[in-house]
């Protein structure tokens, strides 16, 4: 039975820092996965993103998701970078028709440790819209890490420490090639969003597990049935 699986990005290309691998994998299985980035920066803060600027990395998402096969791409629109200032059940609600329309039994999420206020904001409206109740329920439920946000945690915050592990080695290149159609956000080495370190987080999960690259995440919810 092919998997429905939900990627929730706060901001277009978190999906691909964090899961890339992970989707390009799972559409190679035949799976269906949906991608829901939830800001649009040009609304909260018009004074450092543009309404161009807004247009041109959703083309780039767009073009990105086309590469990699994802089914549909959902663009919300609540403000950047100002979620923690916002009514967070809006976003719930947002959140869960999107997911009462897919009915997906995998559902990927932002850390709630990073350090950038929207992830957190994200994590915890998408944990509202994903409570299992009535007949239909999220079964599977992930963290994933943001490079230029996980890592930069602030002490004081939940650490990511990761305890499971998508061996990505057959379809790291299909991250990065996806990645590079983020021309806006890409940046040089040794800035943590750049394809080196990209590469380099990559193979020190995969080491971690003994296979050549990898994905990590941490284990929200599980049910078994």
């Amino acid at each position: 039975m092919k998997n429905k699986i939900i990627v929730v990005a706060p901001h277009a290309d978190d999906e691909i820092i964090g899961c890339g691998g992970t989707i390009a994998k799972a559409i190679s299985q035949g799976d269906e996965v949906y991608i829901i980035i939830a800001t649009n920066a040009n609304v909260g803060a018009p004074e450092l993103f543009n309404e161009e600027a807004i247009t041109k990395v959703r083309g780039e998402a767009l073009k990105a998701h086309e590469y990699l096969g994802v089914t549909k791409t959902f663009f919300l629109d609540f403000p950047a970078p100002a979620l923690n200032a916002f009514p967070e059940y809006k976003v719930s609600v947002a959140l869960s028709k999107i997911f009462n329309e897919v009915q997906p039994n995998i559902l990927y999420l932002p850390h709630p440790g990073d350090l950038h206020q929207d992830h957190k904001a994200v994590y915890r409206a998408s944990l509202v819209a994903a409570r299992p109740q009535g007949a239909y329920t999220i079964e599977q439920i992930y963290c994933y890490e943001t490079l230029s946000e996980t890592e930069w945690a602030p002490y004081q915050e939940k650490a990511f420490i990761p305890n499971m592990f998508n061996d990505i080695s057959d379809f790291f290149e299909q991250k990065l090639e996806a990645m590079r159609f983020f021309k806006s956000q890409i940046k040089e080495f040794p800035h943590t969003r750049s394809t080196e370190t990209f590469e380099a987080l990559a193979k020190f999960r995969g080491a971690t597990v003994g296979v050549k690259r990898a994905e990590s995440f941490i284990v929200e919810r599980i049910i078994t049935k």
